[in-house]
């Protein structure tokens, strides 16, 4: 059966149809290499061999009556493969003469030199780097093309994508990754991932690599551009967006320059570190609750609740590293309000205090002692671990912000117990696995700065009762006649709440410890629903809690019956012969039981 093409995909008011994206024939060049670097061994093995038969076909001997005779080119053929082959049968069909003899014994020495050769070269080949990529390219792609689930291309296996990788695993999402390090796709390959990940050495750079990786797999549902490298994500940004116009793209940069060129080829999000961890401080500045609840469901299954910290009293700030980061975090902290004052030892970025931030005599002249913040924002880590000890032995109030740039110093920060700690390879994981995980939670993740922070307090509170410490799954409910066939009907004749659908549906009068964070009605968002909200067909929900919960929940979306059973408290028989033979109907709804 013939699939139809694609349709064509608009972009900005244009029609841009979609083009294959075809990788290169990995097979063929695989076969190609072998035959390439093999062709001198083989044909010497094939002259040894045709210079062997046609010798001992020549040379005359004597058959069993003593008459001279020569072997055909048949029988010295036969000779000659299992003598070359070292197996040995014996002198047939009948005794050699001794010259016969004595071009064996030759021509045995010689097939040894040939076999040697052969197998030397064979060795060197598969040792070959050239070979062995080809030979793996070749895996990948098959391991790819067999793939029948919606995946996510990763490109870049640096912190960022194995952090984002054990988010998505966690999960259930498949996902397969490029990367120019053999190293990190050698540590992917030992990975203890549930599914299988396919993963290529390659640059990320080169559309052949992406299309062998999946970018023209009808399977592929998004494309992350995580590598440290802003011109590498920017070329993933472009190939994704001129052959798979359709997909969602994200990308990390750092440099506003490479986020509005990336911006040019499509809608892609790009997720600078250094600005959403400025937001993301300015939220801890002005409700430490949301920022704590922000940063417990950005960090995806699993993750630990950090405690919640105070917020400084208003004043001045102290931002050592006047650079990139530097500047984007004094421009938040001004934009709050706040006085700034900036070290830097490069006169030209215009910081307010000249000079080395490593040196003791430059901190003290910063006036520690008047600050209410510190941030160690430099690009080395030993600079910023000593820049907080010298801060706190000056000022132990001091509210302190770092930059860890090293993921080998992540024990270095954690004792040194930062008030907000910025690992720029975390925030590009987190956003990234809060857009592309479930799209409930960006949008829950989006709403969350306008709340207060008593709301934000409360949520945590009920994440704990319902989870513990440990984060637990986040799942969404979609009420259409697809996903939610036993429920739908239900839902159209009115009256079932959310609470309803929080009930055991083994056990109405047990509620389901679960958190309902969002419900999207027609585009518009309703955060921490109450239990007396009605449901309407075509709602989609976010739920937080225990994988078992998820699981009953399921029953009343798909058991005919337990939607009745949960409103009414009457069981309904849920197959059509129990219903006959008990001549019963659906119960009229009656007012649900608080």
């Amino acid at each position: 059966m013939e699939t139809a093409p694609p349709p064509p995909v608009t972009t900005r008011g244009r029609r841009v149809r979609r083009r294959p994206v075809v990788p290169r024939a990995e097979g063929s060049a695989t076969v190609f290499t072998v035959l390439r670097r093999m062709r001198a061994p083989l044909i010497t093995l094939i002259v040894i061999f045709f210079v062997s038969v046609l010798g001992l076909s020549l040379i005359p001997g004597v058959d069993a009556e003593g008459q001279p005779a020569r072997l055909s080119l048949f029988d010295a053929f036969y000779v000659m493969s299992y003598t070359a082959t070292t197996i040995g049968f014996g002198e047939i069909p009948f005794a050699f003469s001794y010259a016969q003899r004595m071009w064996t014994t030759a021509t045995i020495y010689l097939t040894v030199v040939g076999w040697a050769y052969a197998i030397g070269s064979l060795l060197a080949l598969v040792q070959d780097r050239a070979f062995r990529q080809a030979l793996a390219l070749r895996h990948v792609s098959r391991k790819v093309t067999r793939l029948r689930e919606p995946f996510l291309l990763v490109a870049g296996y640096g912190q960022a994508g194995e952090n984002l990788g054990a988010s998505l695993d966690a999960l259930g999402r498949r996902f397969t990754v490029v990367d120019i390090s053999e190293t990190r796709i050698d540590a992917l390959e030992i990975a203890t991932y549930r599914g299988d990940v396919p993963g290529i050495v390659g640059d990320a750079r080169d559309p052949h690599v992406l299309g062998v990786a999946g970018l023209g797999h009808p399977w592929c549902e998004g494309v992350l551009a995580l590598t440290g490298d802003d011109e590498a994500n920017l070329a993933v940004t472009m190939a994704a967006a001129l052959l798979r116009p359709e997909l969602p793209v994200v990308s990390r940069t750092t440099s506003p320059m490479v986020a509005e060129r990336m911006a040019g080829f499509g809608s892609p999000t790009v997720v600078n570190p250094f600005d959403r961890f400025g937001d993301h401080l300015r939220l801890a500045l002005r409700t430490p609750a949301s920022y704590q609840l922000m940063t417990w469901l950005e960090s995806g299954p699993g993750a630990e609740l950090t405690p919640r910290g105070t917020a400084p009293a208003p004043g001045r700030w102290v931002v050592c590293g006047y650079g990139r980061f530097g500047r984007h975090f004094a421009a938040d902290l001004r934009a709050e309000g706040l006085e700034v004052t900036t070290v830097d030892p490069s006169p030209e970025e215009e910081p307010t205090i000249v000079g080395d931030a490593a040196d003791l005599d430059v901190i003290r002249s910063a006036d520690l002692a008047g600050a209410v913040g510190l941030v160690a924002g430099t690009d080395n880590d030993t600079t910023n671990l000593s820049l907080i000890a010298e801060a706190r032995r000056i000022n132990p109030g001091l509210f302190v912000a770092a930059r860890q740039n090293q993921p080998a110093d992540t024990a270095l920060f954690a004792a040194m117990e930062v008030d907000a700690l910025l690992v720029p390879t975390e925030v590009v994981a987190h956003d990234a696995y809060a857009r592309l995980s479930t799209p409930l939670l960006w949008r829950f993740l989006r709403e969350l700065p306008g709340q207060s922070d008593e709301w934000s307090a409360g949520v945590v509170d009920r994440l704990l009762d319902a989870c513990g410490t440990h984060l637990e799954a986040l799942w969404k409910v979609r009420l259409t006649a697809e996903d939610a066939p036993a429920l739908h009907p239900r839902l159209a004749r009115g009256g079932f709440r959310l609470a309803d659908l929080l009930r055991d549906p083994a056990d109405r009068d047990r509620t389901l410890l679960a958190v309902p964070l969002l419900v999207l009605r027609r585009g518009e968002a309703l955060l921490t629903p109450d239990g007396d909200l009605e449901l309407e067909p075509g709602d989609e929900l976010l739920f937080a809690g225990r994988a078992a919960v998820h699981r009953e929940v399921e029953a009343t979306l798909f058991i005919d019956g337990v939607a009745d059973y949960l409103v009414t408290g009457h069981r309904v028989p849920s197959s059509w012969i129990w219903r006959k033979l008990s001549r019963s109907t659906p119960a009229a709804d009656a007012p649900a039981a608080p």
